[in-house]
């Protein structure tokens, strides 16, 4: 149960839109990163093997392989360095947690494709980026 006061404070540190995805999506997170006095966007693509959390500390894990290696990464849902993700694929899974996907190797590690529901449908027509 969590305190109404710290509702109220957290809510300013949320992000406006939420963003839409699912455990088992194939994502492109656009994350910004700093070098200097400049800033660029960096792009990390993998599937969505974790979603903990809520409010502020709700985070997100995406893998992928890299030469041969898995690499995860874990991203705070709500942190200003997050641009935007772009789901590539939808995937249907059984559970809410995939890390049996970190023992598998190769054509092991696909995932059934599935249909986007209305609402994903929607942001995908109307995004045009």
């Amino acid at each position: 149960m969590r305190n109404n006061l710290l509702d109220v404070a957290e809510k300013s540190s949320l992000r406006a839109e939420s963003l839409q995805f699912a455990i088992g999506d194939t994502v492109d997170v656009h994350t910004r990163i700093l070098e200097g006095n400049k800033e660029r966007i960096q792009i990390f693509s993998g599937v969505v093997i974790a979603r903990r959390g809520s409010g502020t500390s709700e985070m997100f894990i995406v893998r992928r392989i890299v030469q041969g290696e898995g690499v995860e990464r874990i991203f705070p849902v709500n942190s200003p360095k997050i641009a935007q993700i772009d789901v590539k694929r939808h995937a249907r899974v059984r559970r809410a947690k995939l890390f049996f996907l970190r023992e598998r190797t190769g054509k092991a590690t696909r995932l059934r494709e599935r249909r986007a529901k209305p609402w994903e449908a929607q942001v995908s027509e109307g995004g045009g980026n």
